[in-house]
């Protein structure tokens, strides 16, 4: 049975959601728990493969597990295991042929930054404190010439080769990019939200826009500098990238034909 998952994590413990030998991993805590419960091996693929110290509230795994598995109790099994780090907000059945990656049509990241002279305990691990005040109007229009089809190799880490030699694209679709100030939270401070969706990203793409669009708040860009900076299609063009703490992994779109109705009683697990 192809099974979907929602997950959230705080990332600050983990380097990046990829399994990856000797060091902890979001997909290696959900791999050894979901192996543990189930008592098979399992693996999980996962919409978008977070770097180290990036959260998530709405990343989606897939993976295969026995027929009669209970999703009900694998989910309140992995929590068990893995909580507060990791949590499986949501189990249900999916497709046979879904996978969280290839089968996602659009993801939205969101990046927090405290804006004020002062750092804030409360936040520190979830923004990033930028003392110097910034001017938000610009920041706002400069993010809406990033919006469309354009070539990102500017505000990406170059990919390694493919196996024949050639480079990948980095041309993508950003489908919206935008600044909004949030409600006061837990100390009463306001944070400044960037969002921002795309059908996908390259590495360091959403980063790197954010220390951008700062580097426009704070006067050491022009707006205009935005068109320059794709067309260079250089990296060293851009600002440079914004600590991970403060980006988090919201969400993913998927075409409604991944989740067929369960037609054998068999109902997802909210």
């Amino acid at each position: 049975m192809r099974v979907r998952g929602v997950v959230a994590y705080d990332g600050a413990a983990f380097h990046g959601f990829a399994a990856n030998l000797g060091v902890p991993t979001v997909a290696a805590s959900l791999d050894a728990a979901l192996s543990r419960a189930l008592k098979v091996p399992v693996s999980v693929i996962c919409a978008g493969r977070t770097d180290r110290g990036v959260h998530a509230v709405g990343q989606v795994i897939s993976f295969d597990v026995p027929d009669e598995a209970d999703l009900v109790r694998l989910r309140r099994s992995v929590n068990r295991q893995c909580r507060p780090s990791v949590v499986v907000t949501m189990l249900d059945r999916a497709a046979d042929d879904f996978d969280a990656r290839f089968s996602a049509i659009g993801r939205t990241y969101r990046y927090r930054v405290l804006n004020r002279p002062d750092a804030d305990p409360f936040t520190s691990a979830l923004a990033w404190h930028v003392p110097g005040r910034l001017d938000v109007d610009a920041m706002e229009a400069a993010a809406a010439l990033l919006v469309g089809l354009h070539d990102f190799t500017s505000f990406c880490r170059l990919p390694t080769l493919r196996p024949d030699g050639t480079m990948p694209t980095l041309v993508r679709r950003v489908t919206g990019a935008s600044w909004r100030w949030l409600e006061p939270g837990l100390s009463g401070i306001a944070l400044l939200e960037f969002e921002v969706s795309a059908s996908a990203f390259c590495h360091q793409m959403v980063r790197t826009m954010v220390g951008t669009l700062v580097d426009v708040g704070s006067g050491r860009l022009t707006v205009d500098s935005i068109p320059r900076i794709l067309a260079a299609r250089d990296r060293g063009a851009s600002g440079e990238p914004a600590p991970p703490c403060g980006l988090t992994f919201w969400s993913v779109a998927y075409p409604p034909e991944a989740f067929p109705t369960p037609a054998d009683g068999h109902l997802p697990d909210g």
